[in-house]
């Protein structure tokens, strides 16, 4: 396509995701990955989608070199918002369950932000998907915690993994958000740049 291969700017993907590093490799571009190690705290004032867009930002301006002129780097951060509660990456098996309890037949929200960042300008964006579990099972919650350990994903799960075959009822808005890049958007938003 005309478009990536006469793209301006050599993309960096400031995230050690294999989920984000596929998703824009789909895209058809070309780029590099370096993971930046940010502290992911954030203020507990933030609300549904003000948080991934403060990580995302928080992130770019922790990489660690000084970009180059025509350097372009996407950082992102997903996260998971239901009943007015933020739903991060858990800290174990227990703490996996009670999130996977809490969404359980109930309708959430998916927040991922991108921040686009080159040594002149940046842009920060977000889309939102609603995803809607079924009533999950114990024995269901159980096989999923530990047969694919999603401890490194917001809200405990990942759409793309067992839990979102067999306990997703349906999703408004871009399946590819909810695992982690809004790609559709994304692609816009790195043409417009």
């Amino acid at each position: 396509m005309k478009l990536i291969s006469e793209f301006p700017h050599k993309l960096i993907l400031g995230s050690a995701s294999p989920r984000r590093q596929e998703l824009l490799k789909g895209l058809g571009f070309e780029f590099s990955v370096k993971a930046i190690n940010a502290d992911e705290t954030f203020s507990e004032n933030l609300r549904a989608q003000e948080i991934p867009l403060y990580l995302a930002e928080k992130k770019a301006n922790a990489f660690p070199e000084k970009l180059n002129e025509n350097d372009l780097l996407i950082t992102s951060d997903t996260v998971v918002w239901c009943e007015n509660k933020v739903f991060n990456k858990p800290a174990d098996y227990a703490e996996a369950t009670q999130m996977l309890q809490s969404l359980s037949g109930k309708m959430h929200e998916v927040f991922t932000a991108v921040c686009l960042k080159s040594a002149d300008k940046q842009k920060l964006f977000y889309d939102t998907s609603k995803v809607y579990f079924k009533n999950l099972s114990a024995e269901e919650i159980d096989y999923y915690l530990t047969n694919y350990k999603p401890y490194d994903k917001a809200g405990s799960y990942g759409v793309q993994d067992w839990i979102g075959y067999i306990g997703i009822e349906k999703i408004e808005g871009s399946f590819y958000n909810v695992m982690g890049l809004p790609v559709k958007i994304l692609f816009e938003e790195l043409m417009r740049f």
